[in-house]
Order: structure tokens, then C-alpha cells, then sequence
């Protein structure tokens, strides 16, 4: 188990970083953008995998951020063997084109704990080494397991119900809904999650922390593989079953009620807890939108709080709500802060979550007294 995330903040030794990429431009802007921040140290750059192989075995970094795109051998296949054989945290550096996004997902899958878009140029450094600074933070106290599949996405799970997939009727009251928040190690979660439901369940929202230009992608390989259709949201869709809608990356996600059907209405607000799209903000807008009562909604693993006090407030407008737990997390940030807030009815396991959204939909909904 690695170190926790406080831990790693208030440990006095700093958290050991490689900077694994072909670019010597790269390199030096991440080593540079990194400088302000005492609590990190570059302890060596690679040029690529077969490089980086050697340091990783001589320096022991804590972290290491791996370009995709290197000669000899590319970023995810190395990213495989470290998986396999020396698991430890590393985070994707990857263009903002679409094949870069495709390849960014698929580490992802691989077992990289996080993604970011490659820094610009030397003008965007302060801000990209922020950013790049937290994520590698949070990196150095998550879980990893080793992996020792291929990182092939599995077959697609065959439908079972309404919608673009099913071919079966059950009827579902219009004001059902299901919300999912998610963040670090999220998509991960969110394959496993929406895999195992039923395809006939009512429309399920979704707000997973991502870079923009990545969500489409993201949605797109869901689609392949889950018994519900699923795509990313554009502003007035229509929340239907069968169908899973996620948040773009750098939009915020609302509810509205329209007649007899729920609308996604996206905007470019203030980011809310340094978040765009805010999972706050979408569990938020259940709650103005009358939901609540309707509502089945849960937090999974990530860093920080966002989410937590949405979920808490859809709880007392009487929706079912759950957290991840600690043990199945790769970071016990949000569930821990939903715990701590009294947010979350149950504290499950990722593996018992679809069953819970399932029980709340296919009954009733009822308060539950643990």
C-alpha cells in the first residue's frame, strides 16, 4: 500500500519524481514548472522507456509521468511492464488529439493512476506546474495493483433491457434517475460499475474529473463495452433509460425537469472545488430539479471533497446514496469526505455498488437505517 495523501504532504522527505519523455523541450518545461514546489524533487528525466527501465531500478522514484508518444517503445507498453512487474504510481502526459486521448485512456486502463495534456510551452508552466504538482500528490499516495492482463477491453455486456440495446419493456417512472461522481482512478471505476449493471435501469448522469477533449474518447470505449448506450453529454439531451450520459471534460453538468423528462444543460461557470465539471454542481442541480426523492446517487474514488456536500444534500431530500470504500478506492478522497459528512447511507465495496443502484431501482426507494 502506498503512503496516504496526507502523509505524503506532511512527510518531511519530498516525493521522488521521473520524467520519463523523447522531447528535451518537455523534459526541461516539467522539470522547470516543477521548481517552486519544495515537496517534490525531479530526480531524473529519461529520453525513453528502456532509460527510464534503468533509472526506475537505480533512483526508486515515488512517481513517475510517461510521455505516450517515444521511440523504440511507447509510452503504454512500457507502462505494462512497470505494471506488471514494479507497480508504482504514474501519471500520463498526452497530446489533446484524438488519438492521444484514445492512447491517454488506455493507460489508464493499463493501471496509470491519472492523465494530463503535455505542457504547452514555457508561457504556461506556472499554472500546467500546479496542476501537474497536485496530481503527483495525490499519485504518490494512491493505490496500484499489479496488472497482469494485456489491458484489451473486454466484450461488450450484453443488453438487458429497454432502450438502444434491450428489447425488453419495463416500465420506469420518469422521475428516476441515477448519479455517479467520480474522480482519480474513476474511469477505471466507472468501466467496472457500468459493466455490471442491467441495461434497464433509468438514465444514469455521470461527472468524472478529466481534461477536456478526453470525455468523448472515454464515452466512446464505454459504449463498446456496457449494456447501456453511453455517450458524452451535449448541452438539452434528454435523460432516457438505457442510456448514460457523461460530463465533458471542462463543462459543467446540470438537471432541469422539463414536463416529464430530465435535460443535461451544460455551462463554462467557475470551476467548484477546483473542478469543471463539478460533481457538486450536478448533485446540486438534482436537488433544485426535485429529484431528490427519485434519486439513487454515489461518490467514488478521488481526490478532495467534490461531491460530498452535494451528496449529502441529495440524502436529505431523501435520495439513496453510497460511497466507495476505502479498501477498493485508489484514492479515499471524496467517499471519505461524503463519510465524514454523513453523506453516504452505505459505504460499499466497488464490486456491490451496481448491485446496490440496482436494488434501489428495481424497488421503491426507501431510506436505509444501518
Amino acid at each position: 500500500m502506498r503512503r496516504s495523501y496526507p502523509d505524503c504532504i506532511m512527510n518531511a522527505k519530498p516525493i521522488r519524481l521521473l520524467v520519463v519523455d523523447d522531447s528535451a523541450l518537455a523534459r526541461k518545461i516539467i522539470t522547470s514548472s516543477l521548481a517552486p514546489f519544495a515537496d517534490i524533487e525531479v530526480v531524473g528525466t529519461a529520453v525513453d522507456p528502456y532509460v527510464a527501465r534503468d533509472m526506475i531500478l537505480e533512483l526508486n522514484p515515488d512517481v513517475v509521468t510517461l510521455d505516450i508518444e517515444m521511440p523504440r517503445m511507447d509510452g503504454v507498453t512500457f507502462l505494462k511492464v512497470i505494471m506488471k512487474h514494479r507497480p508504482m504510481p504514474v501519471i500520463i502526459m498526452s497530446s489533446i488529439t484524438p488519438a492521444g486521448s484514445v492512447k491517454a485512456l488506455e493507460a489508464l486502463q493499463a493501471g496509470a493512476v491519472d492523465v494530463m495534456e503535455k505542457p504547452g510551452s514555457p508561457h504556461s508552466a506556472h499554472a500546467d506546474g500546479a496542476r501537474l504538482a497536485e496530481k503527483i500528490r495525490v499519485a504518490a499516495g494512491a493505490r496500484v495493483w499489479a496488472r497482469a492482463d494485456d489491458g484489451a477491453l473486454p466484450a461488450r455486456q450484453p443488453a438487458r433491457a429497454i432502450g438502444p440495446r434491450g428489447t425488453g419493456l419495463r416500465p420506469i417512472p420518469g422521475r428516476r434517475i441515477i448519479l455517479l461522481g467520480a474522480s482519480t482512478g474513476g474511469t477505471e471505476a466507472l468501466k467496472t460499475l457500468l459493466t455490471s449493471l442491467r441495461g434497464d435501469l433509468p438514465g444514469i448522469c455521470i461527472v468524472q474529473h478529466i481534461p477536456a477533449y478526453f470525455s468523448k474518447a472515454f464515452a466512446e470505449r464505454l459504449d463498446q463495452i456496457c449494456p447501456m448506450e453511453v455517450r458524452e453529454a451535449a448541452h438539452l439531451d434528454i435523460v432516457q433509460p438505457g442510456l448514460a450520459l457523461i460530463a465533458p471534460g471542462g463543462r459543467h453538468m446540470l438537471l432541469k425537469w422539463r414536463a416529464d423528462h430530465y435535460v443535461v444543460e451544460l455551462n463554462d461557470g467557475p470551476p467548484v472545488h477546483h473542478q469543471r465539471p463539478s460533481v457538486d454542481i450536478m448533485f446540486d442541480s438534482a436537488v433544485k430539479a426535485g429529484a431528490g426523492p427519485h434519486t439513487v446517487a454515489a461518490v467514488l474514488t478521488g481526490m478532495g471533497a467534490d461531491g460530498a456536500a452535494g451528496l449529502l444534500r441529495l440524502r436529505q431530500a431523501g435520495a439513496a446514496t453510497a460511497a466507495q470504500n476505502e479498501e477498493t478506492c485508489v484514492v479515499f478522497g471524496m467517499p471519505r469526505e461524503a463519510v465524514r459528512l454523513g453523506a453516504a447511507q452505505r459505504v460499499l465495496a466497488l464490486s456491490n455498488i451496481g448491485a446496490f443502484l440496482e436494488q434501489e431501482n428495481l424497488e421503491p426507494i426507501q431510506q436505509i437505517h444501518e
